[in-house]
């Protein structure tokens, strides 16, 4: 048997439960009128929206934990952050700047492939084609290493960003402030 509500309200008991009372929820009722069981109503739009909502929350809640686990992991103090930090932008401005060395080299090769080109038209002469071949290529390994230097600028941004978001991050997990600067220049200052 099957105790539930009808569409006015009404406590209904029967030996089978329309599709519509089945969604508001009914009580299984054993042959003595006891209920064995009940059937909760289908949730609304709004609970689903609200379950789906926590789910999602404590799912982002787990996410966030297992972040910062690995991140204390590797540091136990934001100041280690900051000094990792340091650390790697230094490294990437030092490849960036035996790149600029790169490019100092070249501009040479360029400035005296550039000059002899120019000796050759005011004496009269036509300039030969692997010397034009060679001025176009040294200019466009110019460019590339430019390329390559403000790619590379652009991955030292992103990864300061990176750090100073986990420097942020441990201050607030070890409730200890970072006591060294961001800026790499201010450090060698104090």
């Amino acid at each position: 048997m099957y105790r539930y509500t009808d569409e006015n309200g009404q406590i209904v008991i029967s030996s089978t439960i329309p599709q519509e009372a089945s969604r508001r929820g009914y009580d299984i009722l054993s042959k003595n009128g006891r209920v064995i069981e009940t059937i909760d109503p289908e949730p609304t739009e709004e609970e689903i929206a609200a379950r789906e909502a926590e789910e999602k929350r404590l799912a982002e809640e787990e996410r966030q934990r297992e972040l910062d686990r690995k991140l204390l992991e590797r540091y136990s103090h934001p100041d280690e952050a900051v000094r990792a930090m340091h650390r790697k932008i230094r490294e990437l401005q030092g490849l960036n700047q035996l790149k600029r060395g790169n490019i100092s080299v070249i501009v040479s090769q360029l400035d005296s492939e550039q000059s002899r080109a120019a000796d050759l038209e005011r004496s009269g002469r036509d300039i030969p084609e692997a010397t034009l071949e060679k001025i176009r290529r040294l200019e466009a390994q110019i460019r590339d290493i430019e390329r390559e230097i403000n790619s590379q600028n652009a991955n030292i941004k992103a990864l300061r960003e990176r750090f100073e978001a986990d420097i942020e991050r441990l201050e607030e997990i070890t409730d200890e402030e970072r006591t060294l600067p961001l800026d790499p220049d201010d450090l060698e200052e104090s």
